[in-house]
């Protein structure tokens, strides 16, 4: 057998081996613009779930699939202000990720804290990795102060769009009304939040993770 036969013959083989090795992690980069939405805990009233998802699709962009849902880990729970901490619950969803999945979100309805500063436990509206995979949000707080469920219930997607944003690498925004904006502890920020502003999409922009131009936003302007 002529020994350049040989070589053309193995440059082939090798060719489409890496073809082979190469193809699956392509269609997996595409299917991996799932965002996992994993409820935690009890129900949820359906309206709220709804709209958290609209607001992801409209305005972060990726596709979003509900898990079934599942059972707050006993793992997180803080019995002295009966509660559940949220860097726990981080924790419990970051296996919780689909093979196909981009980030996941915990949504629940019981109350959450981590620590800030000096405060151990610190009640908060949410909570995300900064550029990780997992976040988790309350409805707990938001319902505070509410006008009713419709107020309450605006405030929780908003969150949710908040938190996968500093999954995507956002910090907080010194904007005022960007989505981005830090509560500081107070869910009433939330009200006159909106849309993100032109800075953090430009970030996410430089970042190679582009947001919808024009979304149609779920909620009223402020």
């Amino acid at each position: 057998m002529p020994i350049g036969w040989t070589r053309r013959r193995l440059l082939k083989l090798v060719a489409g081996s890496l073809a082979v090795l190469v193809r699956p992690r392509r269609s997996a980069g595409a299917a991996r613009r799932v965002l996992c939405i994993q409820p935690l805990g009890g129900e949820l009233p359906a309206e709220d779930v709804a709209l958290v998802k609209t607001a992801l699709v409209a305005l972060i962009g990726l596709e979003v699939r509900i898990l079934p849902r599942a059972d707050l880990p006993p793992s997180a729970y803080y019995r002295p202000r009966g509660r559940y901490r949220a860097d726990k619950l981080l924790d419990f969803l970051d296996p919780r990720l689909p093979p196909d999945g981009a980030r996941i979100l915990g949504l629940t309805g019981a109350d959450i804290s981590t620590t800030k500063g000096a405060v151990f436990d610190w009640g908060v509206l949410g909570l995300g990795r900064i550029d990780g995979a997992s976040s988790v949000i309350s409805e707990f707080r938001c319902r505070m102060k509410s006008s009713g469920p419709t107020q309450a219930r605006q405030r929780l997607a908003k969150v949710a769009v908040h938190e996968t944003g500093h999954t995507l690498g956002l910090e907080h925004c010194p904007n005022r009304g960007c989505l981005m904006e830090d509560a500081e502890g107070r869910v009433a920020t939330c009200d006159r939040e909106y849309d993100f502003c032109d800075r953090c999409r430009k970030l996410l922009a430089a970042a190679g993770r582009p947001l919808p131009v024009a979304p149609r936003i779920p909620w009223p302007r402020p």
